[in-house]
């Protein structure tokens, strides 16, 4: 039997796949699989923003649409791409162990937190969630829009002789390079990562029971019960993938803390709710709601 898994065609996209391989064949023994690299409309159409490309699943519509024709057998997405609601049809089989959900500041300078960095610093970063709040941190901070996978952005960023480049901690890690390049990791309560950020989403045709079986030995529950409700906030804010939205859920023994915030003209929206094991995904749910007439009654 051949395991046909879909994904993009980026370096850190085609790693992340062939270690989510790597890990069904440890799983599997005997089991072959092949990588099907599939082009998806965020990855041909670089000159613009991705708030502005007018819809939802720019980084994964291709994908799944090979995943329910049955060119592909499953499908690995980044999760934090993915919108909150899945074509029918399809589903997340399993949710693998969460990498790490921050976000990291690359400096060239060498510096070590924000304070070090230099009066009216130039950071690249096109994401309205971390522009927001970086300029919330650091008003006098100009942030350049750039795109392009990680490379791209590390060298775009430094020939352009900017201060730094914003990026997902878990992407540098996966690439191995989190421990090669100078700069920091920015703790959640500073700057809420995206929804389900640093976890992959392994999504299959949900009538597909063969394949889920396949992949239930990568399932971690903590991991899992963080994307419930990230992903729930996510939903319920309606706002989208690339809107300027964070979410970050904090799991302790039986109970979570959930920090969420969504940006408008009018600023940061920014709130947090406890609960018990269980109530992950009606807490993103209440969340959205909170925050939602938080920006109502304003």
């Amino acid at each position: 039997m051949k395991l046909l898994i879909g994904s993009r065609g980026s370096k850190l996209a085609l790693t992340q796949t062939e270690q989510v391989a790597a890990s069904i064949r440890a799983a599997n023994p005997g089991l072959a699989t092949e990588i099907i690299v599939i082009k998806t409309q965020g990855d041909l159409i670089l000159d613009k923003p991705l708030n502005e490309l007018g819809s939802k699943g720019v980084f994964v519509r291709e994908i799944e649409e090979a995943l329910l024709s049955g060119q592909i057998d499953l499908a690995v997405h980044s999760l934090k791409d993915l919108p909150a609601e899945q074509p029918p049809g399809l589903t997340l089989a399993v949710t693998p162990r969460r990498e790490d959900p921050r976000d990291f500041l690359v400096c060239f300078g060498g510096e070590k937190c924000l304070a070090d960095l230099a009066p009216n610093s130039v950071i690249a970063t096109g994401s309205l969630r971390r522009i927001g709040q970086l300029q919330a941190l650091r008003p006098d901070i100009t942030c350049a829009p750039m795109r392009g996978n990680v490379e791209t952005r590390l060298r775009k960023a430094k020939e352009q002789g900017l201060q730094g480049v914003l990026l997902a901690a878990a992407g540098l890690s996966r690439l191995g390079l989190i421990d090669k390049i100078a700069g920091f990791a920015l703790e959640p309560q500073d700057m809420l990562p995206a929804p389900a950020q640093g976890i992959l989403g392994l999504e299959t045709r949900a009538d597909d029971t063969a394949t889920q079986k396949l992949l239930l030995p990568l399932h971690d529950e903590v991991s899992h019960r963080q994307m419930l409700a990230e992903r729930a906030f996510l939903k319920f804010t309606e706002g989208g993938c690339h809107a300027p939205i964070g979410a970050y859920c904090e799991i302790s023994n039986a109970s979570f803390t959930l920090c969420g915030f969504f940006q408008t003209d009018r600023g940061l929206h920014r709130k947090t709710i406890s609960g018990r094991y269980g109530e992950e995904a009606a807490a993103g749910a209440k969340l959205a709601q909170n925050i939602k007439e938080m920006i109502a009654n304003e």
